[in-house]
């Protein structure tokens, strides 16, 4: 028997949304992975890394799964129940867990020959020039442009076209700030949503695709979308990601 709309939107309104473990949606949403496996490519570059900072690092989540850490590893993050999920995951394995709270990051000039950062909220290129060693990588999997746009218009309506997320724009940037692009990749992504719990679940952790979202305020359409998954199927959307990497002239 199919459950209610009412059912899933209790319970989805219920669960956590700390950290960035997303092991709730299994059986309920599908997101495609960009071919390049950044976690693995992470892996690899940690391993050779004698002093590592990691960028919003969330709950710590991506992180804590590399095999090898550098000799001394560092972790940002700003949000307090991330901060507090990731220093419980962290510690264990040697990593400093730091707050931040502003786009300076708190150490010292050229300290770090790698920085990282798995689907930064901002990107302080500047800074992250400014730590790194010469010779030194920046290493990152970023949102790019129209991620989960369909998502996002179906609650909100039609959005204007542009993104600041546009690679060739973080390119630009990361040149400007004195960095060297040596990769940069663009994959778009099929999303599934098999129920209305897991869109609510989505929306409530991924803050940034509904702005201000909550499910008082967007009941009617939540129950609309509800009414077309059971009629038709899984919501489908796309996201965007992009790998970019950049040296700092040895």
């Amino acid at each position: 028997m199919a459950r209610t709309f009412e059912d899933l939107v209790a319970e989805a309104e219920s669960v956590s949304v700390d950290g960035w473990d997303f092991s709730w949606l299994d059986g309920r949403a599908t997101e495609e992975r960009p071919s390049w496996g950044y976690a693995r490519l992470l892996g690899e570059r940690m391993a050779q890394a004698s002093a590592a900072l990691d960028i919003e690092t969330g709950g710590g989540e991506v992180l804590a799964g590399v095999p090898r850490l550098a000799t001394r590893t560092v972790a940002t993050e700003s949000w307090p129940p991330n901060l507090a999920l990731a220093t419980a995951r962290l510690r264990p394995r040697g990593v400093v867990v730091v707050a931040t709270g502003d786009e300076r990051l708190p150490f010292g000039d050229g300290v770090f020959d790698l920085v990282t950062s798995r689907h930064p909220v901002t990107t302080w290129w500047e800074e992250i020039s400014r730590v790194l060693q010469p010779g030194g990588t920046y290493f990152s999997q970023q949102v790019g442009p129209g991620t989960a746009v369909k998502l996002t218009e179906f609650f909100m309506g039609p959005q204007p076209a542009g993104s600041g997320r546009d690679p060739e724009l973080a390119g630009a940037a990361a040149e400007a700030a004195g960095l060297e692009v040596r990769d940069l990749r663009l994959e778009s992504l099929r999303m599934a949503f098999h129920d209305i719990g897991a869109v609510i679940y989505y929306l409530r952790k991924v803050i940034w695709i509904v702005p201000g979202f909550t499910v008082d305020r967007y009941r009617t359409e939540l129950k609309a979308m509800h009414d077309r998954i059971q009629a038709d199927g899984p919501f489908l959307a796309h996201t965007t990601r992009f790998l970019i990497e950049a040296r700092k002239p040895a």
